[in-house]
């Protein structure tokens, strides 16, 4: 344990530590943080999307979104990566095989839309049906109803575990080093393969997400004290 901290702590394992620190930061802030951001953007898009084709009643709409949601949560996001990059980039989709951005884009924005669609799927049904019934009374249709009524507390509850997704979806981004986004992980890949060392790198790595992860847990609670407020207790 003492030989240990005194490795860590020696002239030689500090400095690599401020040289991997500039690289690792330009990691978060032009891949991981945007991929992050677009991937959760367009993700919810779909969620919401699927989610009112799972309870819309339509049996294609419904059908459809099933099946999508069932291939999603069935099968890894590894192996999503690599069948929108590889395996759509081998059947001469030019912007997928030379752009890795895209393709990590693609894949996590499906993985997100299927599992958020369940989400906001169970807050919309957790609203009490005679909100619609409400709604309905005043001449409202329902998709009316669906934007105006139910919609806006369906979100007060989906905050919290969508909240949480988005913090999940900020370390599965390291994924994407697999298929060459150059995200933070990428670059200490890249910074472990000059220096050698791969526990000093990967730590601070590490140390780098959980501070991202704790600004964001303080964010999320912020939200939801807010939302709070509004709540009769």
């Amino acid at each position: 344990m003492f030989q240990l901290s005194s490795t860590l702590l020696s002239p030689e394992s500090i400095e690599i530590l401020k040289d991997s620190f500039l690289p690792l930061l330009k990691g978060v802030l032009i891949y991981t943080i945007p991929l992050s951001l677009f991937s959760f953007f367009l993700g919810l898009v779909l969620a919401i999307t699927t989610a009112i084709f799972r309870i819309s009643g339509i049996k294609v709409l419904s059908g459809i979104a099933r099946v999508y949601v069932s291939i999603i949560r069935g099968t890894p996001l590894l192996v999503q990566l690599f069948i929108v990059f590889f395996g759509l980039g081998s059947l001469g989709i030019e912007f997928l095989k030379f752009d890795p951005f895209v393709g990590a884009l693609i894949a996590l924005s499906l993985n997100t839309g299927a599992y958020a669609s369940e989400t906001i799927r169970a807050s919309i049904l957790s609203i009490e049906k005679g909100q619609w019934e409400a709604s309905s009374s005043i001449g409202m249709s329902y998709f009316q109803s669906l934007r105006r009524v139910i919609m806006p507390q369906a979100t007060r509850v989906s905050i919290p575990p969508l909240s949480n997704s988005f913090i999940g979806l900020v370390k599965e981004t390291s994924l994407a080093s697999t298929i060459l986004v150059s995200e933070m992980f990428r670059k200490a890949q890249e910074i472990v393969a000059t220096t050698y060392e791969p526990l000093l790198v990967y730590v601070e790595a590490a140390a780098i997400y959980w501070v991202i992860c704790f600004i964001l847990s303080l964010i999320q609670d912020q939200i939801e004290n807010r939302l709070n407020r509004y709540v009769k207790t």
